[in-house]
C-alpha cells in the first residue's frame, strides 16, 4: 500500500465540462471529514469524492446520477493500491450530457490521472513506543535504536535521572525493539505505549 505525499491538483476539460481532481493524504476518518468541507466548491455543480482509510472508506455521487461519480473515484484510489487517501473531483457543467459511461470515465479518469501524477510514499503501519531509562543507558539505547529502519523519534524529555524516549517504528518490528530494550537495559528501562 502506499499514500500521498501531498495534496496533488489535476483539471481536464471533458465535453465542455471542466473536471477538477484535488487528492490529499489523511491521518483518519475526521480528516476526511473536515478536509471535504475545505475543498468543496458552493459554486460548482458536483463535488463528488471518496475516500479510504484502512479498511473504512466512503464515497459520494453528490447528485450524478448514482454510481457515475463517487465510486469510480474510489477505484481509482483502489487501482493504485493508496490507502489514507481522499480525492475530490468537482465539476463544472458545460451543457452537453456526457451520459452513465461518460460520467464513469470522466470521474474516474480525471481522479486517476491526478493519482498518477502525485508523490506516493509506500505506507508503514507503525505502533508507538515509549522508554523511560536512566542516563547510564541512554547512549546505548539511542545508538541500537538508530540502526532500526523506519524508526520515527518523536519526543525526548529529560528528567532528573535519565528520559523518557517517544518514537514510533514498523508494527512488525516493535515487540522485537521492546525486547532489545529490555535486553540491553537489564530491565531496567520502562516500555510502555
Amino acid at each position: 500500500m502506499y499514500t500521498l505525499d501531498r495534496t496533488e491538483i489535476f483539471e481536464q476539460d471533458i465535453r465542455k465540462s471542466r473536471f477538477l481532481a484535488t487528492a490529499c493524504p489523511l491521518d483518519s476518518e475526521a480528516d476526511a471529514k473536515a478536509l471535504l468541507a475545505d475543498l468543496s466548491d458552493p459554486s460548482a455543480n458536483h463535488n463528488c469524492w471518496a475516500w479510504r482509510v484502512g479498511q473504512a472508506y466512503r464515497f459520494s455521487d453528490d447528485g450524478e446520477p448514482s454510481g457515475t461519480a463517487g465510486k469510480p473515484i474510489l477505484q481509482a484510489i483502489d487501482g493504485q493500491a493508496l490507502d489514507r487517501t481522499l480525492v475530490v473531483v468537482t465539476r463544472w457543467f458545460g451543457g452537453i450530457l456526457l451520459g452513465s459511461g461518460g460520467l464513469m470515465r470522466a470521474y474516474g479518469g480525471t481522479a486517476a490521472a491526478c493519482l498518477r501524477a502525485a508523490a506516493k510514499t509506500e505506507y508503514v503501519e507503525r505502533a508507538a513506543l515509549s522508554v523511560s531509562l536512566g542516563f547510564s543507558d541512554l547512549a546505548l539505547v539511542k545508538a541500537r535504536l538508530g540502526a532500526f529502519a523506519g524508526l520515527v523519534m518523536d519526543d525526548e524529555t529529560y528528567h532528573e535521572t535519565g528520559a523518557r524516549l517517544s518514537f514510533r517504528v514498523p508494527a512488525e518490528k516493535a515487540e522485537e525493539i521492546g525486547r532489545m530494550i529490555v535486553d540491553l537495559t537489564s530491565g531496567r528501562a520502562e516500555i510502555g505505549n
